[in-house]
């Protein structure tokens, strides 16, 4: 068995020995993304398992180890792994836990610090957790952020994005049922086998395998109908997890409504372009900035590769760049806004509003100050500007039912059926460049 390690600080180190005999347990948070970078990870050495679960003793768990004033992401995350630990499935003295950390001002920031404080109340302070970050915030000798792997990672991250906003455009108008799910997974795998080969990561790579990923996902025959299409905006973890927002993807898609989710690699640029503009405002480190600058360049490029990838379908709507953002934030809020999702959030909402989806659901825990600053605060601005946005915001939290979550979504879209068609949402959708550089002028000279 390892022998446990401690930094002079106490904190249990994961050393090289854990890295070959415990597994470490990986929450679930995006499926597609996460499935590949658990595998990311395994390629790498790492005994890993993604944690899947979602029955309500997740809550529980969390909210006896973690105070009820934490973020209901947080109550959400920790429950999970701490549950997964206590079931009996693994071998306690083999397990670590793997978890992201941001580095930033919020209180997601402290799952870490949360989750330790939740696994000594249980008993379980053997345990070790590794901090999965960029910022230099924990070191372990058996877990290491290597070029390698941080590419690998990133790649995941672009064709998990792009799988996920194609699959969300083909699942609801799919014939035969069961068509997209198919090769949502048939290209998991195979982009993994890429990955575990040292392929599909280079750029002339990548436009080859992007390009496939396209032409296969255009072969679903698709009933073409018009569908309200639904943005999902909000705190990270309640917009992508399944367990955070209660299935609110699938409860669309069975609502009659196409969800439009913004992905991932937006939400990366943005964090590396915060240390960017912590330069400019705050001053600092030139080496930081130059090498946050020429990362920020680097996950660009992939995202463009992935844009033109799309562009290349006509049937197929492509998202938008990470400068698109940028562009729209101005006139509402300035870049030192990166709080949580920052100005991420509301340029999320105006892009969405701008490319033909002005119905949006505002995901957010109960009591996010991030979110209800950049998110719900934002909501009557951008309804003054926007008339025909339809935006509602839900919160999240252990208290809140499922079924008054669902019954003020179908109020919302009772109101985007009453509105449809949708007032310039397909010249939006074929010139989205275009609105994108107007509009936000227009906007700021009306308020």
């Amino acid at each position: 068995m390892a022998k446990l390690i401690y930094d002079k600080t106490g904190r249990l180190l994961f050393t090289k020995e854990m890295k070959r005999e415990y597994t470490l347990l990986m929450p679930q948070m995006l499926p597609i993304s996460f499935t590949m970078m658990k595998k990311v990870f395994e390629l790498e050495g790492y005994k890993v398992d993604m944690l899947n679960t979602t029955h309500r003793g997740i809550v529980d768990t969390g909210l006896r180890y973690v105070h009820n004033d934490a973020c209901y992401p947080a109550i959400l995350v920790i429950g999970q792994l701490v549950d997964a630990v206590m079931s009996g499935k693994y071998d306690k003295h083999k397990v670590g836990l793997l978890i992201t950390q941001t580095g930033g001002g919020c209180r997601a920031s402290n799952y870490i610090h949360l989750l330790r404080k939740a696994l000594e109340r249980a008993g379980l302070e053997y345990v070790p957790v590794v901090s999965v970050n960029l910022s230099g915030l924990e070191k372990n000798p058996g877990f290491k952020l290597n070029l390698r792997l941080i590419r690998r990672l990133a790649s995941a991250m672009i064709y998990g994005d792009l799988l996920m906003w194609l699959k969300n455009q083909c699942l609801p108008y799919e014939v035969h049922t069961g068509t997209t799910d198919k090769l949502t997974t048939h290209w998991t795998d195979r982009i993994v086998t890429l990955f575990d080969q040292g392929r599909g990561m280079g750029k002339k790579e990548m436009r080859r395998v992007m390009a496939q990923i396209v032409a296969d996902y255009a072969k679903i025959e698709r009933n073409v109908t018009d569908k309200p299409r639904v943005g999902i905006v909000g705190e990270i973890y309640v917009k992508f997890s399944p367990l955070g927002n209660n299935g609110l993807e699938e409860f669309l898609i069975a609502e009659g409504c196409e969800p439009v989710v913004p992905g991932l690699t937006d939400f990366m640029i943005f964090k590396v372009n915060n240390r960017v503009v912590d330069v400019d405002l705050y001053k600092g480190s030139k080496l930081k900035k130059l090498v946050c600058s020429i990362l920020q360049k680097y996950l660009e490029g992939l995202q463009q590769i992935m844009i033109e990838a799309v562009k290349a379908e006509p049937s197929f709507r492509p998202m938008g760049s990470f400068k698109d953002l940028q562009r729209l934030i101005k006139g509402y809020l300035g870049y030192g806004n990166k709080m949580g999702e920052g100005w991420l959030l509301t340029a999320e909402m105006l892009e969405l509003i701008h490319t033909g989806t002005p119905n949006i659901v505002c995901t957010q825990p109960f009591g996010c100050l991030p979110n209800h600053v950049v998110g719900k605060g934002m909501i009557r601005r951008l309804k003054d500007d926007y008339p025909e946005s339809n935006i509602v915001a839900i919160d999240y939290d252990p208290g809140a039912t499922k079924i008054n979550q669902e019954n003020r979504i179908k109020l919302m879209l009772a109101n985007a059926r009453r509105a449809a068609p949708q007032p310039g949402a397909h010249a939006a959708q074929d010139a989205p460049a275009e609105i994108r550089e107007g509009a936000p002028q227009k906007a700021a000279a009306r308020s």
